[in-house]
């Protein structure tokens, strides 16, 4: 890849990341589903992937950006597999992040 192209792919990244950063801090619900859905337009006409943590943002189902507490409910299982269990409120779909514990600490 040239070195202008990297450039774009370097700028198109730090344009995501402060789009979604303050898409987080909002207090505007709708202003920051704006600002969520540019950053996610941006990745797919540069073809950049997101990262882990900004993917966990959105929706499975219904691709609507989550922010925890405020359009998502997010509950810790008490299962023998301890798992994070997040609800969209928006279409109400639940989906488990299972959280690994590492005995030897």
């Amino acid at each position: 890849m040239n070195k202008k192209k990297q450039r774009v792919k370097q700028i198109a990244r730090e344009h995501i990341d402060v789009l979604v950063e303050h898409a987080l801090h909002e207090k505007d619900d709708h202003l920051a589903s704006i600002q969520a859905r540019q950053a996610k337009m941006i990745a797919m006409h540069q073809r950049i992937r997101l990262p882990y943590e900004i993917r966990q943002l959105y929706c499975k189902r219904c691709k609507a950006f989550i922010i925890p507490g405020r359009s998502a409910r997010v509950r810790v299982g008490r299962a023998k597999t301890r798992a994070l269990r997040i609800t969209c409120l928006k279409c109400g779909y639940t989906y488990r992040k299972l959280l690994v514990w590492n005995k030897d600490l």
